[in-house]
């Protein structure tokens, strides 16, 4: 890669980076031009400019009064093609995944640290063993022990006819279905293991530019020392391949061993209750296999989290290739024990499927307690006044990633068990047919219409708090835009838009309240299911008609909610996979929420930002070294975002040559109140300091982006803003139509845009002297065109 960018000798030409947000934009709406040409990169991700400016280098001469303009496009990394539209069914592993990145600063606490990841990966393990489990209760439990054990059920589904005990034949033997319904959740772990694979090779398995920082492979979690290098800035951030690779055969071995349990588990209760012609010692043998397996997994997960200070690249190979390998073993050995032949094993019941996942709902509840705990502990040793819920962040989306995955495996439970059944009720024993899913899914099921009660309390709070707050904006509004006879409707409009805009920073008042009510009632459903055994609206019965009505109403209305929840899943992935608009807003999710590396979970989609970071890396520093001249790199939204990590990842002599222009920026609104290890104030000080120069516009009508907050220094702000939006308040001679109020977009349509690019290219002239942190006289700014659009 090219080395740190040395002191130029003449001024040379000016580069803008346009770097554009969430949800996308086409390289002409960036460079405001229909003709374009790709410059490097591929079909994936690649910087465009104008047909115009395709040799720009070779005539300096023409870019004397304004910067050649280049646009970065990543949006394919997020909402390209159809299949991308199923990783919505990935959601709570990149929920749970996000939780990682959420702790608080530390300093000096690496046990801590490495305590708080090693939470958060045993958090992620039992989502993996929640979805194998909820693949196997559909069908295991219900299809192949209930519905073909059954010749009522069996009857009316023809694809199930060769297991019904009815027909005799050689599948009709419990154990025998077992087997072969076993092939559902195998393929689905193995689907996921080749997703994981696959996503590794095309999007994150980019080498980022060679760091000068010296390896330390003690460090297996990175904390941002105050003196050192941002944890961002290291060499290793965006390149984490071991930890995948071991994470990944441990949760693919972790699944191949959840469906050998259950199918093994059934032939050897069996075994060890009649005398027949399979000795009990082998069922024995296996499940204390399965054991020693799930010890190896839990080894795996806990041993070993990042290393950044270098590029993690090396492989365990023997781990990853055997692992899996000997948890499949075990499976098809415990398919071959269950397919053993024994004539008086008949089905009834339901499996043991409420020992399961109250183990896993009851351990996701005690993990995240604790992890709440370590974070607590961080957080009060290094208080930060501007992390949300005191360092909190972090177990409550953890929380928010069980309660998801609970949501979607209760709620394909369910409505396969309504479709098997009929007319039926399963758990209710009015015309049903089979037992249904666990007690403990219907328990589970029924607490949501609860959660929604509890969860308009916090709403409507902040509906008023909103409605007063615009309503104390009136006044200064029309003092702003000095409006002697000013329009009621048009102030109260940009009343409301601000007030609303400031609901962004008051998200913890409704995520915090809900998380803690889903603990609470997750545990109280825990207790009920193995109190009572029963489903909540038969459980309840004798305890009077009011609260017997309660129950019932409950639980089906939960039920319900909780299909239409999972269906609203299919449909819309379903729909975004014919739909490109609608992927592209699926999309937008993603760019939010793939930032950050799998470290978690290996499992949940790709992180395109190990792709776009060291891409923006290496362009700047390649630029800057061969042409010796000036760069501002200009990010929108999520880009400027990916924009300030790939300057952190420059060497010190190119970050010096670099100039930082964001809008629109949720760099600390967001990502420094959620993820304060990363973004918080003493990284953002020491990128601060590092470049030669940052310049951050921002709205009150934004609802995402925000102020960094960085007003140190001799020189200007950080900050300017808030930038007035609309620019007119009503209709003059000069704008005879009303201006829209542009909140997120937009950015360079204010007059203050090429001030600003102006004034930072004025700035990094050889001719000022460098200041290390970033001051500097901004100067009268040079008159020069806007470079198109970057908003996505």
């Amino acid at each position: 890669m090219p080395p740190a960018t040395p002191a130029p000798q003449s001024p040379g030409p000016a580069l803008e980076l346009l770097v554009h947000g969430v949800g996308g934009a086409t390289p002409q709406e960036m460079l405001d031009d229909p003709s374009t040409v790709r410059i490097t990169g591929d079909a994936t991700a690649a910087i465009y400019r104008r047909v115009d400016d395709k040799d720009a280098e070779q005539h300096p001469e023409r870019y004397r009064d304004r910067p050649i303009a280049e646009a970065y496009c990543w949006s394919n990394l997020t909402s390209g093609n159809g299949s991308r539209a199923l990783w919505l069914l990935l959601l709570p592993f990149m929920v749970v995944n996000l939780a990682h990145w959420m702790r608080p600063t530390a300093r000096s606490r690496t046990r801590a640290v490495r305590l708080y990841g090693v939470l958060v990966r045993l958090l992620a393990l039992s989502l993996t063993v929640l979805l194998t489990a909820a693949v196997c209760e559909v069908a295991l439990d219900l299809a192949a022990w209930q519905c073909a054990g059954v010749p009522d059920c069996s009857n009316q589904r023809s694809w199930l006819g060769f297991l019904s005990t009815a027909q005799g034949g050689w599948w009709s033997q419990p154990g025998r279905r077992l087997a072969l319904a076993a092939l559902v959740p195998t393929a689905l772990v193995a689907l996921l293991w080749f997703l994981s694979n696959r996503t590794w090779s095309a999007y994150e398995s980019q080498r980022p530019l060679a760091g000068s920082e010296p390896e330390d492979d003690t460090l297996t979690e990175p904390v941002a020392e105050p003196g050192g290098r941002p944890a961002l800035g290291r060499p290793g951030f965006w390149y984490g391949r071991r930890l995948v690779a071991r994470l990944r055969a441990a949760h693919t071995a972790a699944g191949f061993l959840t469906v050998a349990a259950s199918v093994a588990g059934a032939a050897a209760r069996h075994d060890r209750a009649v005398t027949g012609p399979v000795p009990d010692l082998v069922g024995r043998l296996i499940e204390a296999a399965l054991a020693a397996g799930a010890l190896v997994v839990l080894w795996v997960v806990c041993r070993r989290g990042r290393s950044e200070r270098r590029l993690d690249n090396r492989l365990d190979r023997a781990l990853i290739t055997y692992l899996p390998d000997a948890a499949l073993a075990l499976l098809l050995l415990a398919a071959v024990y269950a397919s053993w032949s024994r004539p008086d094993w008949t089905s009834s019941g339901t499996l043991p499927g409420d020992f399961a996942f109250s183990a896993i709902a009851l351990g996701q509840g005690a993990l995240v307690v604790v992890l709440a705990a370590v974070a607590l502990n961080l957080y009060r040793r290094t208080p930060e006044p501007r992390t949300v819920m005191y360092g909190l962040g972090g177990p409550v989306v953890a929380m928010l990633a069980c309660a998801l995955g609970g949501v979607m495996s209760g709620g394909v439970s369910q409505r396969v068990a309504d479709w098997l059944d009929g007319p039926g009720t399963p758990g209710m024993g009015r015309n049903s047919v089979i037992e249904g899913p666990p007690v403990l899914l219907s328990w589970q099921a029924s607490v949501i219409p609860v959660l929604l009660v509890l969860l308009a309390v916090p709403a409507l709070l902040l509906l008023v708090r909103t409605w007063l707050a615009a309503r104390a904006l009136e006044p200064g509004i029309d003092q702003e835009y000095e409006q002697e006879r000013p329009d009621p409707a048009r102030t109260r409009q940009i009343a409301r838009i601000r007030a609303t805009a400031a609901l962004t920073d008051s998200a913890p008042w409704i995520l915090g309240p809900v998380c803690a009510a889903t603990l609470l009632l997750g545990a109280g459903a825990v207790v009920g299911a193995w109190v009572s055994g029963e489903v909540p609206g038969l459980a309840m019965k004798g305890s009077g008609p009011f609260v017997e009505s309660l129950a019932q109403a409950a639980q089906s209305t939960g039920s319900w909610m909780v299909g239409l929840g999972f269906i609203l899943f299919v449909t819309w992935g379903r729909r975004a996979y014919r739909d490109a608009s609608a992927r592209r807003t699926i999309g937008i999710l993603w760019d939010v929420g793939t930032f950050w590396p799998r470290a978690a979970h290996p499992f949940a989609p790709p992180c395109y930002a190990e792709r776009a970071v060291p891409d923006l890396a290496s362009r700047m520093s390649g630029w800057t070294a061969l042409t010796r001249g000036r760069l501002v790199i200009s990010g929108h939204s999520q880009g400027s975002v990916l924009a300030a990590s790939a300057v952190w990842q420059l060497p010190a002599g190119t970050r010096s040559r670099v100039a930082l222009l964001t809008y629109g920026s949720p760099i600390e609104r967001l990502y420094g109140r959620w993820f304060p290890a990363y973004f918080g104030p003493v990284p953002l000080g020491a990128l601060h300091r590092s470049v030669h120069c940052w310049r951050n516009l921002w709205r009150a009508t934004d609802p995402i982006g925000g102020r960094v907050r960085l007003d140190e220094g001799p020189g200007p702000e950080v900050d300017r803003g808030p930038l007035k939006d609309p620019l007119v308040y009503g209709r003059t001679r000069e704008h005879p139509l009303p201006e829209a109020v542009l909140g997120h977009s937009d950015y360079q349509a204010d007059p203050v845009f090429a001030q600003e690019r102006a004034a930072l290219l004025d700035r990094l002239a050889p001719v000022l002297p460098h200041q290390a942190d970033g001051a500097g006289d901004t100067g009268s700014p040079r008159a020069q065109g806007s470079s198109g659009r970057s908003s996505g």
